[in-house]
């Protein structure tokens, strides 16, 4: 009998490639969480012009979202203390993405009678059922893609999803637009209608209802995870926990605001219609995957010499695909070329951080605050692009918060990370309180609120500094996850 060959990780070669094909499976869903949220910032400004909403109200379509994951966290963690078993450990990973995306198609299917009953209501329930599937596939695909491989590779993995997921949020504006509008033209936003939305998202429901049958048909591993679930606050007495949980909370709330109030500003002070807008809410969610192409280098070993000149040569391949994905819809997209000043401030911030949390997590925060306050005061291409600078410089804030807020948390580690999840929270308020001040002092004052939350950021990471060295934890030594929300 011959042995099979084996990798390096002791892995057979058959299962490594079967390995790597469940991978390339599960990353299909990544695209389809960001494509959906970035999306949300064409639909905002539809339904304000359509519905003649105040801006408060507009942002409700990002509240009933991202409300979402947080209720669909609470569900699940009730259900699993109830039948005292992890959910997913019962039904599997593979049916828990199957079940989640089901859930994702009924949301996009209650858009037809939505529009045909001109409900506003009735379209922000079916983002949120959207988004309660999400909230399932996110906490069945995750630990699903960790456990196909060695746990200290992990990061990689994720990072591929990572990597996807931000294409789809990079397109999706521009792909949705499309799907409404037809044209960038001023007329085509003054022929849109609320119905206009219902052939896209029942397009968007039937892929849902095909990917759930592809994994269905697929041969992915059936796995589970066999840890007893614990249920309780016992991690609330970590103090870098709990500054954690606000931390995320602000993180997502300020990634998805500034995309979010971009077409009323960009109605405001450049305007446009709402056709128009897709360029630019596409460069911003571009942004972060820019900033996150170029954190995601270091995963793959390179020379130190190689390294930096990918940290310079990535991120403009990235930008260059942004702008690619624009031009086939809006035409001439040269005047987003001016922006390539940001993005070498991005890599000039990067380099001086040298890749340690707590400074990335310092430095990106700190110009991210100066590039807001000059969006506020500024005006022009100037302003604008230094409030789109925003994605950049949120891009990588996510492993850096939750690394330094699970660090220490030794058996509570799983529990305080089902905390730091249910803070994606943030991303329904926030942009709610921008909305509520827009609507008082104006669309560009509003944007104050970004420069409150980087410098909230920055705040956390001065003060978690000084709460791990207290507790012994050498947190410039700390391995950052480049994965991300």
């Amino acid at each position: 009998m011959v042995n099979e060959p084996v990798t390096s990780s002791g892995q057979p070669l058959t299962q490594q490639t079967e390995n790597r094909s469940a991978l390339y499976t599960l990353v299909t869903v990544w695209f389809f969480w960001s494509f959906v949220a970035a999306s949300n910032g064409i639909l905002i400004p539809l339904f304000k012009d359509k519905f003649q909403l105040t801006q408060t109200q507009a942002q409700l379509v990002d509240f009933a979202f991202y409300a979402a994951y947080f209720v669909g966290s609470i569900m699940y963690l009730l259900v699993s203390a109830s039948i005292k078993t992890d959910i997913l450990n019962r039904i599997g990973y593979k049916n828990g993405i199957i079940y989640g995306l089901l859930i994702s198609a009924l949301g996009t299917l209650l858009f037809y009678p939505a529009a045909e009953m001109k409900s506003y209501a009735l379209l922000l329930s079916g983002l949120f059922i959207v988004g309660l599937g999400f909230s399932l596939q996110q906490t069945a695909t995750q630990p699903f893609m960790i456990a196909l491989g060695p746990p200290e590779t992990g990061a990689q993995r994720i990072n591929l999803g990572g990597a996807v997921n931000n294409l789809g949020g990079t397109i999706g504006p521009v792909i949705i637009s499309f799907a409404i509008f037809g044209s960038i033209s001023a007329d085509a936003a003054a022929n849109a209608t609320i119905e206009s939305v219902k052939v896209p998202y029942l397009i968007l429901g039937a892929l849902f209802l095909a990917l759930a049958g592809f994994f269905k048909l697929s041969k992915l591993p059936h796995i589970t995870n066999d840890e007893e679930v614990e249920v309780g606050t016992g991690v609330l007495k970590y103090p870098q926990l709990v500054l954690g949980m606000t931390a995320i909370f602000v993180y997502v709330g300020v990634e998805v605001t500034i995309g979010s109030n971009l077409g009323e500003y960009l109605k405001q002070t450049e305007k446009l219609d709402a056709s128009q807008v897709s360029k630019y809410v596409s460069l911003f969610w571009g942004s972060m995957m820019i900033g996150r192409w170029t954190a995601s280098i270091a995963n793959f070993n390179p020379s130190a010499a190689l390294k930096r000149i990918l940290i310079i040569v990535v991120p403009l391949v990235a930008f260059a695909i942004v702008l690619s994905v624009n031009a086939l819809y809006s035409g001439d997209v040269s005047d987003l070329y001016p922006y390539i000043v940001c993005i070498f401030v991005m890599i000039a911030t990067y380099l001086a951080s040298r890749e340690k949390p707590v400074t990335i997590l310092l430095y990106f925060t700190a110009v991210g605050a100066i590039l807001s306050i000059i969006g506020v005061f500024a005006t022009g291409k100037i302003a604008l692009f230094s409030l789109i600078s925003g994605g950049l410089f949120c891009s990588i804030l996510w492993p850096s918060i939750f690394s330094l807020g699970t660090a220490g948390l030794g058996k509570y580690t799983n529990q305080g990370a089902a905390f730091l999840i249910m803070m994606i929270l943030g991303g329904a308020i926030i942009p709610l309180i921008q909305g509520k001040i827009a609507d008082s002092v104006g669309i560009q004052l509003s944007y104050l609120t970004a420069v409150v939350c980087f410098a909230y950021l920055f705040f956390f990471g001065l003060r978690v500094q000084a709460i791990l060295r207290k507790q012994g934890i050498d947190f410039d030594k700390a391995v950052v996850s480049k994965g991300g929300h």
